[in-house]
């Protein structure tokens, strides 16, 4: 099956043509053979549209490669700038149900045997939630040994896994 579209850096001009129209700075995007996607914030909030060549042929659409897949999410994009200019649809409105929300992550029990119930924003907040606890289940302030070892174990394994995730 040949291209069906045009060759892939004449879409990514057109994104940014688009994205210029769009009044959008930041934005983002990639393909490969067989997916895209595009990113963009908008008055702070993050879109994301993806596409790929599965999802195309699932709807009977016979794409091959991941840049024709680029192309369809390119014109689409377009046809919703013309939208925006017409005056039939303001951006915010249209893309409200699409803000791109990343996958949940699922705290870990050491952080949850921490108190925490989601991510904490420092490494200095384990800390601090290291020491308050410590001062509680010390043996020498009546808490007992196995506890102690265990909040220790904890903090020690939140502050490694921290580290890992903000890549510091």
């Amino acid at each position: 099956m040949a291209k069906q579209y045009g060759a892939a850096e004449n879409y990514e001009a057109k994104l940014t043509r688009v994205m210029e129209r769009l009044e959008i700075k930041e934005f983002n995007y990639d393909f490969s053979r067989h997916w895209s996607w595009v990113e963009f914030r908008y008055k702070g909030q993050l879109y994301r549209f993806d596409h790929s060549v599965e999802k195309a042929q699932s709807r009977g659409i016979n794409l091959k490669y991941g840049s024709d897949a680029f192309a369809q999410i390119v014109l689409s994009l377009e046809d919703l700038a013309r939208m925006v200019e017409r005056g039939i649809y303001d951006l915010q409105t249209w893309v409200a149900g699409m803000k791109y929300l990343p996958p949940v992550i699922e705290l870990p029990s050491f952080m949850k045997s921490l108190g925490f119930e989601q991510m904490p924003a420092t490494e200095e907040d384990i800390k601090t939630r290291y020491k308050t606890l410590a001062k509680q289940l010390h043996p020498d302030a009546g808490g007992n040994d196995k506890d102690f070892i265990d909040l220790q174990q904890s903090a020690e394994q939140a502050i490694k896994y921290f580290k890992t995730i903000k890549g510091t």
